[in-house]
């Protein structure tokens, strides 16, 4: 096997224990000695490829935008793309151990030595895009701030899966995001333009397990 896959494989082991990890302990109650025993790497394997705990932590906390992503084509950028990405993501968390370590890390990031705010800004941003997108096309009450909007979004949906997860273990997340947006939408959309939209998401059985998490029908 090449050198470059080798290294590539390792690394991929060594974010999948580390996710695991994470995802059951905590930033804090996780450890290397923990990453490198579900890995199988030796610690001279694991410190080639990061410094840190906290280098590994945020590249778990990177890979999150590879599933909130709109469309490329600002055409195709609705309000309903940040509806379908909501449960895109909602439905990763309950079955990609990536995704639900790096939403609890994004949370429990003030235990770093560097703690950033980037990636809630950056769910802000990809949602405001949307919003952005739905004012340009009639589908945004002309009185409200999609910056304004695009935080409350976040921030409900930060709430959402936390409860879902202390209630059900994340097993009615999706419909707790539905009702999310059920609630949300005759507040911020006129309504002759609300029949547009659909809080369930549209054409979900395919947002289930897009490539990039993101239903580009």
């Amino acid at each position: 096997m090449p050198k470059q896959e080798r290294a590539e494989l390792t690394r991929t082991a060594i974010l999948d224990a580390a996710a695991t990890v994470f995802d059951e302990r905590g930033f804090q109650g996780g450890t290397l000695t923990d990453i490198i025993a579900g890995a199988g790497v030796t610690k001279g394997a694991l410190y080639f490829h990061f410094s840190s705990k906290e280098e590994i932590a945020k590249a778990i906390i990177s890979e999150q935008f590879t599933i909130w992503t709109p469309p490329e084509d600002p055409d195709l950028v609705t309000l309903q793309t940040a509806i379908d990405l909501s449960h895109g993501m909602a439905i990763s968390l309950r079955n990609n151990p990536r995704v639900r370590a790096g939403i609890r890390l994004v949370i429990e990031q003030g235990t770093f030595s560097t703690p950033t705010p980037d990636a809630y800004r950056n769910w802000i941003g990809l949602v405001q895009t949307c919003l952005e997108s739905a004012a340009r096309q009639g589908d945004l009450r002309p009185e409200l701030d999609p910056v304004d909007i695009a935080t409350f979004v976040i921030a409900s949906f930060t709430g959402v899966q936390i409860s879902s997860e202390v209630l059900t273990q994340r097993e009615d997340i999706t419909e707790r995001v539905t009702m999310m947006w059920r609630i949300t939408l005759p507040g911020i959309v006129p309504a002759r333009r609300l029949h547009k939209f659909r809080p369930e998401g549209s054409e979900l059985g395919e947002v289930a397990e897009p490539a990039n998490g993101v239903s580009r029908s």
